[in-house]
Formats: structure tokens, C-alpha cells, sequence
């Protein structure tokens, strides 16, 4: 079994194997290229988000600068919006539903290494894929860590440090983030709509 095959079944790897760095590198152009482009250059964006990208969505957006490891790790749902300083480092998939929206400075990272000293000074990893589902706000300078599945209809607070998964429905914060309480139906009357203001 070679370095990639071991990382693709959730085996310690080598990420500096030459077959690795190879696709490592070749991303790392891309987000240089697409980092380098004007905002107002819409079409070449589009162009090289599409190349870097694995799947996607025709309606997804984001806005630079943009980092990733591979890129055709990460799966994009409908609708979905990145603010400024996304980084995604998809060793492993990252998957997002649609109806995402993402804050700046957000860090997904499916990278890990061993607690073993040993292993860990080899430059030895492992990486653990990250699901996130439909209708979720995540908040300025959140942190998603290895492993972790975020269910549909979640807030993630700024700041927050997700090291465990999160189930449907809530609002989440902190470092570690923790459920704080479940969102409901009344939140729809937290903020009036100029079209209809008397919603509640």
C-alpha cells in the first residue's frame, strides 16, 4: 500500500511522499494564481475556483484570498458563500450541504498527527474527513478540527473551536464550542423584514 492509498483508508501517512507533494503543490499554484487576480476579475476567479474545486454547485462564491491542500476533496452544496481567509486543508473530504455561509478567517482542517512522539517526528499524519450540513452560519474565526459532522440548521459562534460533532438545529459556541440552545421558531421574530414587518 503506498503513502496515498494509506491516507485515502485512514492510515498514519507520509505527506511529503512525492505523490502527495506532487498534488499538494500543483493546488498550492492554483491558490497562488487565484490569490494574485483583481476582485473585479470575475471570469478568471470562476475559472480557477472551478479548476481547484472538486464539486460544486453552479451558485457558490468566494472570496479571496482562498486556501486549500487539494481542492478535489471539498465538495460545495448549492448557495454557498465564503467570506474573505477561508482555509481548507482537505486531506481528507470536506463535504458542505447547501445554504452555507461562512464568516472570514474559518479554518476547516481534516489534518491531524500522532500523539506519539515517534510517529509524530517521522512527519507522520492522518487525516479524518469533515461533513457539514444544509443552513449553517458560521461565524468570524471559527475552527473545524478532524472528524467533525455539523448538522443542518446550525449557527457556529465566532471564535468557536469545533472539536466535536454538532447535532441539527442549534447554536453552538465556544472554545471547545458546545450546544448552547436549540434554535426555534420565535428566532423568526428576532429581526423584522421590511416586506413583511409584522411577521410575528
Amino acid at each position: 500500500m503506498n503513502e496515498w492509498e494509506k491516507s485515502r483508508q485512514g492510515y498514519l501517512y507520509d505527506p511529503n511522499d512525492s505523490e502527495i507533494l506532487s498534488k499538494r503543490k500543483k493546488c498550492a499554484d492554483l491558490c497562488y494564481e487565484l490569490n494574485q487576480c483583481r476582485p473585479s476579475d470575475i471570469g478568471q476567479i470562476s475559472r480557477l475556483l472551478r479548476t481547484i474545486i472538486g464539486s460544486f454547485a453552479d451558485d457558490f462564491e468566494i472570496t479571496l484570498p482562498f486556501r486549500c491542500d487539494y481542492g478535489f476533496n471539498i465538495t460545495m452544496g448549492k448557495n454557498f458563500y465564503s467570506n474573505t481567509n477561508l482555509v481548507i486543508l482537505d486531506a481528507a473530504p470536506v463535504v458542505f450541504g447547501s445554504n452555507v455561509l461562512i464568516g472570514p478567517n474559518c479554518v476547516f482542517t481534516t489534518a491531524t498527527h500522532p500523539l506519539d512522539r515517534v510517529q509524530r517526528n517521522k512527519g507522520l499524519e492522518i487525516a479524518k474527513s469533515i461533513t457539514v450540513g444544509h443552513s449553517v452560519w458560521f461565524g468570524a474565526n471559527v475552527t473545524v478540527l478532524p472528524g467533525v459532522t455539523i448538522g443542518n440548521n446550525v449557527i457556529i459562534g465566532a471564535g468557536s473551536v469545533v472539536t466535536k460533532s454538532i447535532p441539527d438545529g442549534v447554536i453552538a459556541f465556544g472554545t471547545p464550542c458546545r450546544v448552547i440552545r436549540m434554535i426555534t421558531e420565535a428566532d423568526r421574530c428576532r429581526y423584522s423584514e421590511a416586506e413583511d414587518p409584522n411577521i410575528c
